[in-house]
């Protein structure tokens, strides 16, 4: 069994942050923070058994994940924030609520919030031709733009036709390259120029290249730097006072962040990487600040205050355009299950923050590790469970029995996907329970059987569909991956390491 390195003794790893000036009246429910930091769970339950969690501690040993933030909201207030950790791996220098974090992706809809507030100030159009605004750059034209063209409206949406779907930042050691350079795929920029290469309007399809096409545009039309653009537009109106879109983060706000770690616990070299990307992925946040941004918005959708956005830029703005995106964030449900919000990965890093106006709850959440991302999952969950989220109980699944023969026919080494983007997933048959691995599980989850040959994970909910050397996995209503057994995988012996490793 492998050894799990020690961040910090676990006194370190409870530091409780001081209660902020946004938090709400009187002191924080004490029984519910413990409570939610205790009580981490999957997404997905077995009716015969009783609910497993697990503790945030007892889980960040696991994922290797050395520093956690996260910030509740709970009757359309922020009931409290807390920082759990270090901030780098191997000392004592505690994350607290003020500890900053790369928001990555979430970087999106917060530099939305400053396009919009241009659109209602008239000196920007969400169905104009962005290459009327731009100076500097130019989005180049193709038979595909002869008839629809790239406008802010699809960009927000990412519905522009646009490529590049995200950026992996710089290293510390070498150099960044300027936002046109990233454009156009110049060195020493290390991704593909951003270009139109379907209909604009006629899909929707994640790209960070569109997000920094709207970077340019914001910065092209107002003469400023997009830090600066962004601090007057959104940061300081709203109140979010630790955050800024400074890329690289001034020396001199070093001690206040939090490291970039791989899911080795290592952090990476350099503390992290630079994103001149930086709507797209170049804010740097606390969970805190990320929540101040959700309740402004959604007091502007509900026409309590219009200082943000008059309301019917805030509606638009969390309106549906295509594939569950608005025009920023992402937006899903109705009524008191209707939510706003994205997650973000950066290299080090993982985001989420998911508001429900009608409900007035949600939370921030942010880890200091490639591993944060089911980590999030099962913070939101226990959240959700403490405060009664409308719509996020862990699914109940009814379990049956399966001979031994029935298990070990699901065993295998499999190959999920396309051959030049797949990957490989292991299943296990250990002491009769069935264990898959793959390459972005952190650690094997258990499967549990359903129905013959169908099982669902526990822990991201997945249905694993298996006939004879065939498989498929159902991720959601629309989404399912397909895959073969490979050539030389022994049913029963496959080579994953064991749930206990």
């Amino acid at each position: 069994m492998p050894r799990i390195r020690r961040f910090a003794p676990v006194a370190a790893l409870l530091i409780v942050a001081p209660t902020l000036g946004v938090v709400a009246q009187g002191r924080p429910d004490s029984s519910g923070i413990s409570r939610v930091i205790q009580g981490l769970r999957g997404n997905v339950q077995v009716s015969s058994r009783p609910v497993r969690t697990w503790s945030l501690i007892e889980r960040m040993a696991q994922y290797k994940a050395p520093g956690v933030s996260v910030a509740v909201i709970s009757d359309g207030r922020i009931a409290w924030a807390r920082g759990f950790g270090v901030k780098e791996a191997g000392t004592n220098d505690s994350v607290t609520a003020e500890t900053l974090f790369q928001a990555a992706s979430v970087s999106k809809p917060v530099a939305a919030t400053a396009t919009m507030r241009l659109v209602a100030q008239g000196k920007l159009g969400l169905d104009t031709e962005v290459n009327r605004y731009l100076k500097s750059w130019r989005v180049p034209g193709n038979r595909f733009t002869e008839t629809e063209k790239v406008t802010l409206r699809r960009l927000l949406s990412h519905t522009a036709g646009l490529t590049v779907h995200g950026f992996p930042g710089y290293a510390a050691t070498v150099p960044v390259p300027t936002v046109v350079q990233v454009l156009n795929g110049e060195k020493p920029a290390n991704t593909a120029a951003v270009r139109v290469d379907t209909t604009p309007g006629a899909l929707w399809r994640y790209a960070g290249g569109g997000t920094t096409v709207q970077q340019l545009v914001l910065t092209d039309r107002t003469g400023e730097p997009f830090p600066v653009l962004m601090n007057r537009l959104v940061l300081s109106p709203i109140g979010m006072t630790r955050s800024t879109y400074e890329q690289p983060l001034p020396e001199s706000r070093w001690a206040d962040a939090a490291r970039a770690h791989r899911g080795s616990g290592q952090m990476i070299p350099g503390r992290w990487h630079t994103y001149p990307e930086m709507a797209a992925a170049g804010l740097w946040t606390t969970p805190t600040d990320l929540a101040k941004w959700a309740l402004a918005v959604a007091a502007a959708w509900s026409g309590a205050d219009s200082s943000l956005l008059p309301r019917p830029l805030a509606r638009e703005m969390l309106t549906d355009q295509k594939g569950s995106y608005g025009l920023g964030p992402g937006v899903e449900g109705t009524g008191r299950a209707f939510r706003f919000g994205h997650g973000g990965a950066n290299a080090g890093f993982r985001s989420q923050v998911l508001y429900y106006p009608e409900a007035g709850v949600g939370a921030a959440v942010m880890v200091s590790s490639d591993n944060g991302g089911d980590l999030i999952q099962e913070i939101m969950n226990a959240i959700a469970a403490e405060y009664r989220w409308p719509d996020r109980a862990p699914r109940t699944i009814e379990a049956i029995a399966l001979d031994s023969a029935g298990l070990a026919a699901a065993a295998g080494t499999w190959r999920m996907g396309p051959a030049d983007r797949g990957f490989g997933l292991t299943i296990e048959l250990k002491d009769g329970t069935l264990w898959s691995r793959a390459p972005f599980n952190v650690m094997p989850e258990e499967l549990v059987p359903v129905a013959p040959g169908d099982f669902v994970g526990l822990s991201r909910g997945w249905r694993f569909e298996i006939r004879g050397d065939s498989i498929g996995i159902v991720t959601g209503p629309t989404n399912r991956i397909g895959g073969r057994r490979s050539e030389g995988s022994r049913r029963g012996e496959p080579g994953a390491r064991s749930p206990d490793a």
